[in-house]
């Protein structure tokens, strides 16, 4: 019977021969979710033995890992913004680099809901997620404001085009509380029956769809309609940009992921919308073009 240091060790051989950039965290990962425990107690515990049932789960878990399955697929769990999500094949997996979008938003509803008074009556901040997938973003940003008793002062609404990923964003709603506090609805990209929307939240598809085939093998078990953005990545963001004129309340503002590239050809495509538009493009915290603020030109002060 193997120890947790060994299978530690020879976990990781395996993985990094089968090209894993990762294969130490991976073994980690793996071994502790077959053995239910974190990464802690298994550097605290490397001399313990595994016990045949757990290694039976992590020889399993190698091989999917070995034949380029994510991590996040194979455990059925990801972290994000230090919440846990149920992932699966239906939906993207969440990246750390989204958590730049929540934190926006986050910032973005309190300074609606704290920079002048609203008296009773007032309607809520509405808000949409578009193209919510597992619904890490819709989620994660209702718990965020369930913390500032702010809740009850917006109406949240997660969209995707896929059946599949609105089942498994509900179910992590459920999971988080938040069911009864978002609507989920199924359309491509703003729902028709909707009225228009205080802030439009993004993360879609832009990847350029002749470098879908040059991503690591993992990418391959996500559904290609979640990375797939067209010829040069824009495409679907190049839609929901056309649609906003009409989308946005006067005061409205939307925030969309991007590629670390993409950011000149976003602006160009704001500045032709009819009417007076901004976009500023923020980086993530590895320096890289990531998030667009696009706003009305003359709506607000532009820090806030």
């Amino acid at each position: 019977m193997a120890t947790i240091g060994e299978a530690l060790s020879a976990g990781t051989s395996r993985l990094r021969a089968a090209g894993s950039e990762s294969a130490r965290l991976d073994a980690e990962l793996l071994l502790g979710w077959s053995v239910g425990a974190d990464r802690t107690a298994l550097v605290a515990h490397s001399e313990a033995p595994v016990d045949d049932a757990s290694a039976a789960s992590y020889e399993t878990a190698l091989q999917r890992r070995e034949a380029g399955e994510p991590v996040a697929y194979i455990r059925g769990i990801k972290e994000f913004y230090g919440l846990a999500f149920a992932v699966d094949r239906r939906a993207l997996i969440p990246r750390p680099e989204t958590e730049l979008l929540v934190g926006e938003a986050e910032r973005d509803v309190a300074w609606r809901l704290t920079s002048a008074p609203r008296p009773a009556g007032t309607p809520n901040v509405r808000i949409v997620d578009v193209g919510t997938g597992s619904g890490a973003i819709a989620i994660t940003l209702a718990t965020l404001l369930r913390k500032r008793r702010m809740l009850a002062e917006v109406t949240l609404v997660a969209v995707d085009c896929s059946a599949d990923a609105l089942a498994l964003a509900r179910e992590n709603a459920v999971a988080h509380a938040v069911a009864d506090s978002a609507t989920f609805v199924h359309a491509d990209l703003l729902p028709d029956s909707e009225p228009p929307f205080d802030l439009i939240l993004a993360n879609l598809p832009y990847i350029p769809g002749p470098q879908i085939a040059e991503l690591p093998i993992a990418a391959s078990f996500e559904p290609a309609v979640a990375l797939d953005g067209g010829p040069d990545g824009l495409a679907v963001i190049r839609r929901l940009l056309a649609a906003l004129p009409g989308r946005l309340t006067d005061e409205g503002s939307a925030l969309l992921e991007i590629g670390y590239d993409q950011g000149p050809a976003v602006q160009e495509a704001v500045a032709a919308l009819p009417g007076a538009w901004t976009c500023r493009i923020q980086a993530d915290l590895s320096g890289q073009p990531r998030l667009a603020h696009v706003d009305r030109s003359t709506l607000r002060p532009a820090a806030r």
